[in-house]
């Protein structure tokens, strides 16, 4: 029986041993399966080290600068915390393209609990692939972890495997796991701010000059894996103006509806990416492309059918018109709210069911956009000029006279958008984009023209748009972009009144550069003044280490010396370092307290005895004071010397007339000192006599009295 269980514990300890390595080997790379159990959609890659690419950010005109001021705070902070921190995705592709970053995504070597650790406003959210989103400065910064992917790996079964790559570093392999876990090779690229360099794994550089959007796997097998990529990849394309391989394409075609299985919520946030960052169009031009502006729109998606049967131009579509004037308006670094969007597809949506009056769409549009409808009215009846050509959006071209009827008629027409804005948030299809509440919140913003519109005054104080309303949902700001977009359609393209906002967006755009420019210089002089601060530190903590040897030595040849000194030799030690603190400049004198103080502690230990055992409770206390009376010396000397600086410059004059009054004093009283000269040379002449005969007296009084010893005799 002994024998027996000795051989089971060895068996189990060696399949215990077994298992570790496995894991081991498991959390290095995903193992290979043969075919049989992997399925024909598996497959397995070859890794080539020597396409790894590490690229100066430089050559691209990337630098510090760029990134902003809330993105640095979290990198410094994780990386004073002793981590390693990234730049990574789509803040790394944009800035190599010298395109505005929509956000900075921030990736780590902490897990996701240390880094909510490091941040007071942070959150984990996510569950397939969880993250933080730190809030800093009004800005929102998502923070990944490189140990995400590491604990993706040993739960979960891939689709495909590689082979580990041989003579590669550690950071590498971190990196490069990451990267084979992301969707294209353009989102790939790492960009490490700190040593400024880019970290391109998978040839992204070369898909960026190439303008191809290629996934990092097969397109089969990565959609299969997140079907969100697909709606992803058509917004990066759009965006960028970059072409698909036919893999992409094929599985787009083949996959497409799998996207019904994402719940309302992504679906929303990927439309509104699409439509809110000056890339509307095109975005709606390739979902059509690929059958899936069904799914999302199907009532604009079946608009875009009829109108494509018809072999009408593009141009003369509303639609993508009224998209087109949405993209010059927004952009990445200047997004617009969802409701701007939602109102722009409710209206199109509202003419086409019941096509309206252009006289009426215009009189709508410049209500809007001039907030007062007296003015509006005003602006359509001047401006307005014959038939639009937009059909069946359009029915025809009457100006009517009466403002009675034309304020019922643009309130039928807001009553109709908002109809068309509550059925985007009920399609039949059963897949519903839009939330009800956005719908709601448009509805609620297009009341005014439904319950009193002839008392509607909303002036604003310029044409100028606020981006940071739009961007938040403000009512005011949207209704006035979504009159600017319409009066533009209709308009084609020039609206009076805009050369002047054009003006002032120039002028404000130069004033913005020059605030930069102004900025990097004043960095460029900060950064040389450090320079110049730091030669003359090292300058002064030579001359101080010196003088340090110097006393030491004398200390060391008379070990002998008296107490006091000894705190003579230390006084003046000190009093050396606070000359040469007076002559430091301001910006140094901070820094070089502290170490001054340090210095100072290690002079302290001069204070020994000749048997060398020091006397700690006298040397602790004379250093605290003299630590204390150094910085005290040091921020008097520095405002004596600001006061005799600016009472110089001030009292130079005054100077000059108080020297010539002096003068002039001492040339009109000459005559008098001479008199009074005389007169104590001639008090002094009459005084020698009593003075001699005081010394004669004294004489004498000394050789009549008689010793007291001689009375002893």
């Amino acid at each position: 029986m002994s024998t027996f269980v000795k051989a089971k514990d060895c068996f189990f300890s060696r399949l215990k041993s077994l298992t570790k390595i496995q894991r081991f080997n498991h959390t290095l790379h995903p193992p290979i399966r043969p075919a049989t159990e992997m399925g024909s959609d598996n497959f397995t890659q070859e890794v080539n080290v020597s396409k790894w690419k590490k690229v100066d950010a430089k050559m691209y005109g990337i630098y510090r600068s760029l990134i902003p001021q809330y993105s640095w705070n979290v990198l410094n902070i994780l990386k004073l915390r002793g981590y390693q921190v990234y730049l990574v995705g789509g803040c790394v592709r944009d800035l190599i393209l010298k395109k505005v970053p929509k956000d900075f995504d921030v990736i780590t070597t902490a897990n996701l609990k240390e880094v909510k650790k490091e941040f007071r406003r942070c959150e984990i959210i996510g569950k397939r692939f969880p993250i933080c989103q730190v809030h800093i400065r009004g800005s929102t910064v998502e923070v990944s972890s490189f140990e995400t992917v590491a604990k993706q790996d040993e739960g979960t079964q891939k689709f495909y495997s590689f082979q580990m790559p041989h003579g590669c570093d550690e950071e590498d392999l971190v990196r490069w796991r990451n990267s084979m876990h992301r969707d294209f090779t353009i989102n790939s690229l790492f960009f490490d701010p700190f040593s400024n360099k880019i970290y391109d794994y998978a040839n992204g550089i070369a898909d960026l000059r190439s303008s191809k959007l290629r996934t990092l796997i097969p397109a089969h097998l990565s959609f299969k894996e997140d079907c969100a990529r697909m709606l992803r990849g058509l917004r990066i394309a759009a965006r960028l103006g970059l072409s698909l391989t036919k893999d992409t394409e094929t599985a787009i075609h083949e996959l497409s509806p799998s996207i019904e299985k994402l719940d309302q919520f992504r679906l929303m946030l990927e439309l509104n990416y699409m439509l809110s960052y000056g890339a509307a169009e095109p975005s709606i031009c390739l979902l059509h492309k690929f059958n899936l502006l069904e799914m999302f729109l199907p009532f604009h998606a079946s608009y875009l059918n009829e109108q494509t049967s018809k072999a009408s131009a593009q141009n003369c579509k509303m639609l993508m018109k009224l998209l087109f004037n949405l993209d010059k308006l927004v952009s990445c670094d200047r997004p617009a709210h969802c409701n701007l969007w939602v109102g722009i597809l409710g209206f199109h949506q509202a003419l086409v069911r019941k096509p309206q009056d252009a006289f009426v769409i215009w009189v709508f549009a410049s209500v809007l956009y001039h907030g007062k409808w007296k003015e509006g009215v005003g602006f359509a009846r001047e401006h307005v000029k014959g038939l639009v050509k937009f059909f069946p959006e359009i029915s025809g071209f009457s100006e009517i006279e009466s403002d009675e009827e034309l304020a019922q008629k643009v309130t039928k027409l807001t009553s109709l958008v908002q109809d068309s804005v509550i059925a985007l948030t009920e399609t039949d299809s059963g897949l519903v984009v839009v939330p009800r509440r956005v719908g709601r919140d448009v509805c609620r913003m297009l009341n005014v023209l439904v319950i009193d519109i002839e008392s509607y005054e909303r002036k604003r104080q310029s044409l100028l748009i606020d981006y940071k309303s739009l961007g938040k949902g403000n009512p005011d700001e949207t209704r006035f972009v979504l009159g600017e977009i319409v009066l533009e359609t209709l308009s084609g393209g020039l609206v009076p009144g805009k050369e002047k906002v054009d003006e002032e967006e120039k002028k404000h755009q130069q004033l913005e550069f020059i605030e930069k420019n102004m900025v990097k210089q004043q960095s460029v002089v900060r950064k040389n003044r450090k320079r110049g601060q730091l030669e003359l530190i090292e300058e002064n903590q030579s001359a101080v280490r010196k003088n340090r040897k110097h006393l030491l030595a004398t200390l060391d040849s008379e070990p002998k010396l008296e107490t006091a000194k000894k705190q003579k030799l230390v006084e003046n030690c000190l009093t050396f370092k606070r000359e040469l603190a007076i002559n430091k400049p301001m910006a140094i004198v901070n820094e070089e307290r502290q170490q001054i103080s340090k210095e100072h502690l290690q002079v302290g230990d001069i204070r020994e005895s000749p048997k060398g055992e020091r006397n700690t409770a006298q040397g602790n206390k004379l250093e605290k004071e003299d630590c204390h009376s150094l910085v005290e010396v040091i921020s008097k000397n520095i405002d004596k010397r600001k006061q005799v600086l600016k009472t110089k410059s001030s009292t130079k004059p005054l100077d000059i007339v108080n020297r010539e009054q002096v003068v002039k004093t001492k040339n009109s009283t000459k005559p008098l000192d001479i008199d009074k000269r005389e007169q104590v040379v001639k008090t002094k002449s009459s005084t020698k006599p009593l003075d001699v005969d005081k010394r004669e007296h004294d004489v004498k009084t000394k050789s009549s009295t008689k010793p007291l010893s001689s009375l002893f005799r």
